[in-house]
């Protein structure tokens, strides 16, 4: 990680799979891991239905495992699974201010997906850095929303 990052990373927010199916997904994690489905919901921006999985009695400060099933064909999910089939997608470190964070990682010379921060799970602020710019690992940056 940078060194210019280390004063925003608070921690690996989430580690993100890409499913066909979230309900059989969360069943499957539920059933197998004892993972609760902490939040859940529908992202038309990002072309996705999601869900986030903690572990029991985890308060929302844990790393949480994100399921992402497409919400269409076309979608950035839908493509994945197509290329590479369900499996790890991403990796996500909370951060205390997104757009500064980016800004730090663009002066080291990686690139961001988006000029500016979209809105991510639960009103989040989110990020990417280009997986070519990161060992093959799409990196994403998210800065809680105030439900968080």
């Amino acid at each position: 990680m940078p060194e210019a990052l280390k004063q925003f990373v608070t921690a690996v927010d989430h580690v993100g799979i890409a499913v066909p199916d979230l309900d059989v997904a969360i069943s499957f994690y539920r059933d197998n891991f004892g993972l609760v489905c902490a939040h859940e919901e529908t992202n038309e921006e990002q072309g996705v239905r999601e869900a986030m999985m903690r572990a029991p009695g985890d308060d929302g400060a844990g790393t949480a495992v994100q399921l992402l099933a497409p919400l269409t064909p076309e979608s950035t999910i839908a493509k994945f699974i197509g290329r590479s089939g369900p499996g790890l997608q991403q990796l996500a470190y909370r951060v205390t201010d997104v757009e500064a964070a980016a800004d730090a990682l663009r002066a080291n010379g990686l690139r961001l997906l988006y000029e500016k921060a979209r809105r991510g799970t639960a009103g989040s602020k989110v990020n990417f850095v280009h997986p070519k710019d990161a060992g093959g690992v799409l990196v994403e940056l998210v800065e809680p929303g105030e439900a968080h």
